[in-house]
């Protein structure tokens, strides 16, 4: 178990006992206000050039599934090139580019899509039905498992499915450029992660507070800023006070 570092200062107060170790130098030295909800509420959630992507689509989503699960292993293990490419196309930041640009990077990253595949994920991810491609919002739904698969009673559980669902907040540029941050480290050391998150968890909820969450990052040197954390929380906490389902945190990782 890699050794404990120094609870941050918070009303929301952890249920371990504090450890004494030098603070990570690349964590902010401001007061860390976002484990109340008074502070959270308080506080604007992203910047302008961060946007709820799925939120304001009001026409039928097609169902991509089969499709987005056949490149999901490619794309996890390349997204950090495909990701440097669409962003160098979108120079507005508008998390969109021309369909014609996403073909040209299917192609260089080798997705093997069909014609008839293609046409289907650019219709679903056309959102504002204009020809542009929404790659944000697809490169979020191949990397990251946000709602919990439909499993057969054979299939063996890596994560346990939550005993109340999901109720998410905004999947927004900032939640998803935090979540990107810490996946390689996530992968690399889920197992030990998930044993720490259930040993704060003495009740076996599968809930911590925040300060918890936090702390168990600390533990393993994935020190959040304060802007990552709260654009986390936004999604995982909606209401900005309630505690957060680790498990649904983990399984976005680990499919």
């Amino acid at each position: 178990m890699p050794s404990s570092t120094p609870r941050a200062t918070s009303s929301a107060t952890s249920t371990k006992p504090a450890t004494h170790a030098v603070q990570d130098p690349h964590v902010s030295s401001q007061p860390e206000h976002l484990k109340t909800s008074s502070s959270l509420v308080g506080q604007k959630s992203i910047p302008a050039s961060s946007h709820s992507q799925t939120t304001t689509c009001s026409a039928p989503v097609l169902n991509c599934e089969t499709i987005e699960n056949k490149v999901r292993k490619n794309i996890q293990h390349s997204w950090r090139g495909i990701l440097k490419v669409c962003k160098e196309k979108d120079v507005s930041k508008l998390g969109e580019m021309p369909v014609s640009d996403f073909l040209d990077i299917a192609e260089k990253f080798n997705l093997d899509l069909s014609e008839g595949e293609i046409k289907q994920i650019t219709t679903k991810y056309d959102f504002k039905k204009n020809g542009r491609f929404a790659y944000y919002d697809f490169l979020q739904s191949c990397i990251f498992l946000l709602k919990p698969p439909e499993s057969s009673p054979l299939q063996r559980v890596i994560i346990q499915k939550p005993q109340k669902p999901l109720s998410p907040g905004p999947q927004t540029t900032s939640f998803f450029s935090a979540m990107l941050r810490i996946q390689p480290q996530i992968l690399h050391c889920w197992r030990p992660v998930k044993q720490t998150f259930k040993s704060y968890d003495e009740s076996r909820t599968g809930l911590l507070n925040i300060a918890d969450f936090r702390q168990v990052f600390h533990e393993y040197s994935m020190d959040l800023t304060e802007e990552e954390l709260f654009n986390i929380l936004e999604y995982y906490a909606k209401t900005l006070s309630s505690k957060i389902s680790y498990n649904d945190f983990l399984r976005a990782f680990v499919q």
